[in-house]
């Protein structure tokens, strides 16, 4: 089992990095929201995605985009909506060989900003 802060377990700003790119890709392609990213700059959301979760994990970055409700305002998001995206990210932590234990504790985190996200 490896110890260490979360961000470590993900496999540190490298593996980060390519679950981010992943999870991206994943939204890119998933009928239910693909609509959501179309007329978006894909480098800056992988960039993005990849410094959030990096800070959120408790690695060196520091995010500096928007916080969550500031991000989703006016987007009106619904469950489904959220949902879609929990599914593109558990399926990118699949792909990147990432740990039940991991998983769990990013669903976590997800559920935990839920309420800043949907319906906003």
């Amino acid at each position: 089992m490896m110890s260490g802060s979360l961000y470590e377990r993900l496999g540190g700003t490298e593996g980060i990095h390519q679950i981010a790119n992943d999870i991206i890709d994943n939204h890119l392609r998933h009928p239910r929201i693909s609509k959501r990213f179309a007329e978006k700059d894909v480098g800056k959301l992988k960039k993005g995605a990849a410094e959030f979760i990096i800070t959120g994990t408790g690695g060196p970055n520091v995010y500096e985009g928007e916080d969550m409700i500031a991000t989703h305002k006016g987007m009106n998001i619904s469950d489904d909506e959220f949902m879609a995206v929990v599914d593109d990210i558990m399926g990118a932590l699949d792909n990147n060989g990432i740990e039940q234990r991991e998983k769990e504790e990013v669903l976590f985190i997800l559920y935990c900003l839920r309420g800043e996200v949907v319906s906003q």
